[in-house]
């Protein structure tokens, strides 16, 4: 459906009624609305930009644009890697940015009640004194909590504490046609008919505009350590994956890096890596409840990776060295973007012993089309991300080459059981691979839970479902 109607002066107004001196049009319109963080799929500018306050105006704008058949654009911070916030058809986008509060912190139930604009990287300030954490870790801070849950973001953490979908009690949603719905709670379980707050999690806005979010939080360790252990190649390093996890020392998290990405990163920060001399590394992060169990576990995973041919273990155990570590880690995306013109992602999810073998084939389809491949990723739980970079290619070789080597990675991944998006989502990019993937009759179920939600088709229409 593609007849829609577009915004007018009338809308305008009413928009404007609604929300004063939050309403954008025309040229006032910033250029950042019609991108996310991935340029390579395109600038779709809406038609109006609406910065919405409350779950009120949020259910107004909804009712009033399903009736005027306008299509609704939900955007967070705009961070998102698939096009999945971008106004493809027009209309207007409807901007939570500034729903960013925290309701509440209950220690006694140990929950949150939080808006969905709240970035990450605020969410821990208000968490200070209270002996509890969120553990979703995506290495994107400035994302929002909203935008993690209907991606269902994972991060580096989701090797030991789960993926965003773990810790939503409870959401309030606004439906296409303004109606307002409450999902799950503060109880830890339930068995009351279809689960259809999980349904709305990773629906990447399609199905309903978040404007609530209950989430669990759990204690904070209060120990804390990491290891950077370094090895002469990618093959041992990634090999040596399943005996860290097996090691009985639950790692927190278990992250793959080669040395190229390393000195992306160094040269973007302008800051040295600890150790940037090896072929490949694995960075693991160790929580525990007291020193001693914390040490035992660092001599047990040092004897097991030394056996396993690491070549050395650093360890950070203050905050300077943890910072000079991690603060890399989180840079690399960007630094990639900055060392290239263009740049396209695979976001693949794996099980957890065929990382090795993706990765290898991911090298050899880089070496077999001629281009640079960036990989670094979770191999805690086979989340691997793989970045096709354009560098000195022309347009139309740059076209035709990562479209054969997008295909070549997607194909590996299907082969090998994966799926093809780990956390980042489908947005309007991966549309046509997530139907290769799960084939014709799966993705017609999903096209009848959009009608059954979205009849009109106005929510994000684009995205995810293809048909």
């Amino acid at each position: 459906m593609s007849n829609y109607k577009k915004v007018d002066d009338k809308d305008i107004q009413f928009f404007k009624a609604l929300l004063p001196n939050r309403v954008f049009y025309g040229e006032a319109i910033s250029a950042d609305y019609g991108r996310d963080e991935m340029l390579e799929y395109g600038r779709f500018m809406p038609e109006a930009v609406l910065q919405a306050q409350s779950t009120q105006e949020v259910s107004q704008i909804m009712h009033y644009c399903n009736e005027q058949n306008i299509p609704v654009t939900p955007r967070g911070s705009g961070t998102g890697l698939c096009g999945g916030c971008v106004a493809i058809h027009g209309g207007v986008v409807l901007s939570l940015e500034k729903m960013n509060r925290v309701l509440e912190i209950d220690t006694s139930n140990m929950t949150a009640t939080v808006e969905p604009g709240l970035l990450i990287i605020d969410f821990p300030k208000h968490l200070e004194n209270t002996g509890l954490f969120y553990p979703p870790d995506p290495g994107e801070k400035t994302a929002t909590i909203g935008g993690n849950a209907m991606t269902n973001a994972g991060g580096m953490k989701a090797v030991r504490f789960g993926v965003t979908r773990d810790y939503i009690l409870g959401l309030e949603m606004v439906l296409p046609d303004g109606e307002i719905i409450t999902l799950g709670g503060k109880t830890v379980k339930t068995s009351s008919g279809y689960p259809l707050m999980q349904l709305m999690i990773g629906s990447e806005g399609t199905l309903g505009v978040l404007t609530k979010l209950i989430v669990k939080l759990i204690p904070l360790p209060k120990e804390n350590i990491s290891l950077l252990i370094s090895f002469d190649n990618l093959d041992e390093c990634i090999n040596s994956v399943p005996a860290v996890l097996a090691s009985g020392c639950n790692p927190t998290a278990v992250e793959f890096m080669e040395r190229e990405v390393i000195k992306s990163a160094e040269k973007y920060l302008g800051k040295q890596f600890p150790d940037s001399n090896a072929d490949a590394y694995l960075l693991v992060r160790l929580d525990a409840e007291s020193s001693d169990s914390l040490s035992l576990m660092v001599q047990i995973l040092t004897d097991t990776l030394l056996d396993l041919g690491a070549k050395d273990v650093l360890m950070a155990d203050t905050d300077e060295r943890k910072e000079s570590i991690w603060d890399p880690r989180g840079a690399f995306l960007e630094a990639i973007n900055n060392s290239t013109p263009k740049m396209d992602e695979c976001d693949v999810v794996v099980p957890r012993d065929r990382i090795a073998e993706f990765v290898r084939t991911s090298i050899k389809i880089g070496k077999e089309n001629n281009i640079r491949l960036c990989s670094f990723g979770h191999a805690g739980d086979g989340n691997l991300h793989i970045y096709v970079c354009k560098d000195d290619l022309s347009d139309e070789a740059w076209k035709q080459t990562n479209a054969r080597v997008m295909d070549a990675l997607y194909n590996e991944a299907y082969r090998l059981g994966g799926e093809v998006s780990g956390e980042h989502g489908i947005g309007h990019a991966k549309r046509r691979f997530l139907l290769e993937s799960v084939g014709e009759r799966q993705m017609e179920l999903m096209r009848g839970i959009k009608k059954v939600f979205d009849k009109n088709n106005i929510l994000n229409p684009g995205k995810v479902v293809i048909g």
